[in-house]
């Protein structure tokens, strides 16, 4: 027997760290980690101990005879990637802990709740470098950022990955601010004045702009409004979108977009089983989409999705996954493939999964996902309202000049921008702070991890290396006598002459179990609170 990694993996190799027999690859430290889709198990190697399994934070491995029937293909897909790559490439050295540091403790502040914000926490807290005090900081009431407010409601496994985080956040050295803005409440300045670093892990949370005629229009709008508002973000559960017309076009063709077409097709009993905003599970139960364009301006062969979120659409029996054939060409086959590694083996997949569509007949379902290639959008159409969008063809397609498609929702997936912090150098267009392994320039004792330090790019998981990244780099700058001894006033006390009415993790987990048992009264896994003023009232009933 073996265990087998599927569809929800998010890269976060916790299972590579516990598993004895270096059967799970690649690893954070081996050449390939950083464009693996996913990890895979060696079925000739795997010792059947189940260290794996338990390890996981997304419930996403299996022993080989429980794999759902909806996963089963990964039982290939995993042993497909042995067979394809080899012998695996030889690890990277691991970089060196470093000495111990006298003194202490060593204070940090960690701005942003999200996956970053988690891994650099869980990072510090189990240093035995130096004793460390860290401060977790979110402007919102709510903690876990992107898993709880970017990842898809319907991917529940995916979610789980919170539950580490919440037992870092009971760790001795950690403590939560939530509510807490920077900017608003609290300076930069006076921020770092408490504290011996901050590191920022805000993420990048604004959609960005394709500065095409008629996206101010009602009816165009950025991923990033849209996923908001069905996960029932505070600063858009009140957004309102047109979902009458029988078409949507996306714009944009990665994960998020794929995501998007998921939901906006999904039928009432999915949409109930996830945790979708209540606002949002009302309007997309009465939605009139029955289809939606993902449209890329490059060819398939450059496609941003991966394969196992393609896939899930693939083997979904209520959709049509329409693909034309003619778009296809380029696609690489087997024999092209000079170099195999973790990245030509996902190329492959994705290849292979797409002739497989085009080639699969229509099934006639009431819904279609069509995926199109190789079409640059130049204008969004519509006088009051979008009625569509107009394409000229790319370069390296046969596409005819002009070609309008109809639609009455029209969704730029096209990637995030950061926003910044007040007093903290940042990149022009991107929002990113600018930095050296994380050390942010210009900015003395400010440090930064995950979408703000390194752009909108990979899965949770790839979040925990680039903490240890940056963590490394703090701890370094520490032990080199770098980083000023907090002089200024305590964060707490700052807060509290301002009025700031701050929730903490036990004002969280009340809030959080409020959430849970409005679910289960009505057999959904949660009832999200999407007003702010809301959640700070239940959260303070901890207090009661």
């Amino acid at each position: 027997m073996t265990y087998v990694i599927t569809q929800s993996c998010c890269n976060d190799a916790s299972c590579v760290e516990v598993c004895p027999v270096d059967c799970i690859h690649p690893g954070p430290d081996e050449p390939g980690f950083g464009a693996a889709e996913m990890l895979y198990i060696h079925p000739d190697e795997c010792i059947d101990c189940g260290a794996c399994e338990d390890a996981c934070p997304v419930n996403a491995i299996f022993p080989d005879y429980e794999v759902p029937d909806a996963f089963a293909p990964y039982v290939d897909i995993n042993a497909a990637f042995f067979e394809f790559t080899g012998e695996q490439e030889e690890p990277a050295p691991l970089p060196t802990q470093g000495a111990k540091i006298p003194g202490g403790p060593l204070k940090v502040a960690v701005v942003g709740a999200g996956p970053a914000g988690w891994y650099v926490a869980q990072e510090l807290a189990t240093t035995r470098r130096c004793d460390v005090e860290i401060t977790v900081i979110d402007r919102l009431a709510t903690p876990y950022g992107l898993v709880r407010y970017g990842v898809a409601p319907d991917h529940l496994d995916t979610k789980e990955v919170a539950t580490d985080f919440a037992k870092t956040a009971r760790h001795r050295r950690v403590r939560t601010r939530y509510n807490v803005e920077i900017g608003r409440d609290v300076t930069h300045e006076e921020l770092l004045g408490a504290h011996h670093a901050v590191v920022y892990t805000t993420g990048a949370g604004e959609g960005r702009s394709l500065g095409l005629p008629g996206e101010e229009l009602p009816g165009s709008t950025s991923a990033a409004e849209l996923v908001g508002w069905y996960n029932g973000h505070p600063d858009r559960a009140a957004l309102t979108f047109p979902l009458a017309h029988e078409r949507a076009v996306v714009i944009g063709n990665g994960n998020v977009a794929l995501d998007l077409a998921r939901l906006l097709l999904a039928d009432e009993a999915a949409l109930k089983a996830s945790d979708l905003a209540p606002v949002a599970l009302s309007a997309l139960a009465a939605s009139g989409i029955r289809e939606v364009v993902v449209t890329a301006r490059r060819g398939a062969e450059h496609a941003a999705f991966t394969s196992p979120e393609l896939r899930a659409l693939a083997e979904d029996p209520s959709l049509d996954v329409v693909v034309d054939e003619a778009d296809l060409t380029a696609l690489p086959t087997e024999a092209d493939m000079t170099e195999r590694s973790a990245a030509t083996f996902a190329a492959l997949q994705k290849a292979d999964l797409l002739r497989e569509l085009a080639a699969r007949p229509r099934t006639g379902a009431a819904k279609r996902l069509v995926l199109r290639f190789g079409l640059t959008p130049t204008e969004i159409l519509g006088a009051e309202t979008v009625t569509g969008v107009r394409f000229d063809p790319s370069t390296s397609s046969g596409h005819r000049a002009g070609e309008e498609i109809e639609a009455g929702l029209v969704v730029r997936a096209t990637g995030y921008r950061s926003a910044g912090v007040a007093g903290v150098p940042s990149e022009e267009g991107t929002g990113r702070f600018p930095h050296e392994a994380g050390r942010v320039r210009g900015a003395e004792g400010t440090y930064t991890a995950g979408w703000a330090k390194r752009g909108p790019s990979g899965v949770i998981g790839t979040n925990r290396a680039c903490a240890a990244e940056t963590v490394r780099t703090l701890l370094d700058d520490y032990a080199a006598g770098s980083l000023t001894a907090p002089a200024g006033r305590s964060l707490d006390d700052l807060l509290a002459e301002r009025g700031v009415v701050v929730v903490d993790q036990t004002g969280w987990n009340t809030l959080d179990t409020h959430e849970c048992e409005s679910g289960k009264e009505i057999g959904r896994p949660r009832v999200k609170v999407t007003d702010r003023e809301e959640q700070v009232r239940i959260a303070a009933l901890a207090r009661v």
